[in-house]
């Protein structure tokens, strides 16, 4: 079934549309994985049918709709359905696929699937269960030159700092330099915008002045929401986007982050690129157009004037993501000031020390409720043994 779907994607080219009844297309169905990446690369409508087990399970593949496979053949009458009856039995093609056998009698199809040269030939040609993944490959040989509708489009850069720190002996203000380098490698020149997470109570001062002097934004947070509102700026940053985009993640929660952004590329003309402190060990469903290792990004060649730029010239932005407040000011000063000041304010504490007590509360509650279900597992078993 997927290679005939592979087949018909190449020999008819979008706007086109596809519809596919099989629950294989669900996240982790033999299908969703390649069928995503596909997506990603070249975008059809396509409208889905499952069953009812598995209606309400997400998928990594974008539809314009969906339906329940027994409601949606109930929707049409008996008259309707004779009709459709009638114009099978006279244009319907019937395929043995083990066998390559066709035809388009119902009587001859029965007949040869009975058959002893059927079994014969589907004996020595099983049908693998697992599709064959035609987008394998692309990891290796998917191309990151840049096209010239996204050569000089923006480029978003959403930065993890627990994941992927700046080395203790590393200059922070070469961060900034050393990803626009990368990136020019590629042929894309489109202004940069970089926004770090991190917490930067910790962060030492000279790491903190080296990132913002730059031009790079920085946003405080803590360990256990960074992703969450890394994403939540990431959608909000895209939903009203409709120009091409080119969207780096750096980050070691790259599973998470490729379910949650998979989309991007189905809906719109967004380019993904990815950064991490170690390769994952599987490859992923997200179709980016490069990858690196931190360690190597950060020494890209650079020349010493992109790292001495005036901090009178910055137009880095400062975020709290725990109390919701940003410091926009014309005077690079005022705004680091004000961002220091604040992180070590009263009200900013109690903030932080709400939602750590909140993530710590949910944490026992899952844990107590996981409890309560083993026991009553137990107590069902050890009554009903007897």
């Amino acid at each position: 079934m997927y290679r005939d779907i592979v087949e018909w994607r190449g020999q008819n080219p979008p706007p086109a549309s596809m519809m596919i009844i099989s629950d294989q297309v669900v996240r982790d169905g033999d299908l969703s994985w390649d069928l995503a990446r596909l997506q990603q690369r070249t975008q059809y409508n396509l409208v889905l049918a499952y069953s009812k087990e598995r209606y309400d399970s997400s998928s990594d593949v974008l539809t314009s709709g969906r339906w329940e496979w027994k409601k949606l053949l109930g929707s049409e009458d008996n008259n309707n359905n004779n009709r459709i009856e009638t114009r099978i039995e006279l244009s319907a093609m019937l395929c043995c696929k083990s066998c390559n056998f066709e035809c388009q009698s119902r009587v001859k199809f029965r007949k040869y699937l009975s058959s002893y040269k059927h079994a014969r030939q589907e004996y020595v040609y099983p049908t693998r269960s697992e599709p064959d993944r035609v987008t394998e490959n692309w990891g290796r040989h998917y191309p990151a030159a840049a096209t010239p509708e996204h050569a000089a489009a923006k480029i978003l850069v959403w930065w993890d700092m627990f994941d992927c720190p700046i080395p203790e002996v590393y200059d922070a203000r070469r961060v900034r330099p050393s990803i626009e380098a990368a990136f020019r490698k590629l042929g894309y020149s489109g202004p940069v915008s970089i926004t770090a997470y991190g917490d930067f109570n910790v962060t030492p001062d000279h790491v903190l002045r080296g990132l913002t002097s730059t031009g790079v934004d920085v946003a405080h947070t803590i360990y256990d929401v960074t992703y969450k509102r890394m994403y939540g700026d990431l959608l909000e940053g895209q939903e009203s986007n409709t120009t091409p985009t080119n969207i780096m993640v750096i980050s070691d929660t790259h599973k998470i982050f490729a379910f949650a952004t998979v989309g991007l590329p189905q809906k719109q003309k967004h380019k993904l690129f990815l950064a991490y402190s170690c390769r994952p060990y599987k490859m992923l469903n997200l179709l980016t157009c490069a990858k690196w290792l931190w360690h190597s990004l950060l020494e890209e060649e650079v020349s010493e004037e992109r790292k001495y730029i005036g901090e009178s010239e910055s137009r880095a932005m400062f975020y709290s993501k725990l109390c919701f407040c940003d410091w926009k000011g014309p005077d690079y000063k005022s705004r680091l000031d004000d961002f220091k000041t604040h992180l070590l304010s009263e009200e900013h504490a109690q903030e932080e020390y709400k939602i750590t007590a909140f993530l710590e509360l949910k944490r026992k509650m899952r844990n107590l409720s996981l409890l309560v279900q083993y026991d009553r597992e137990q107590w069902r078993e050890a009554n009903f043994s007897y």
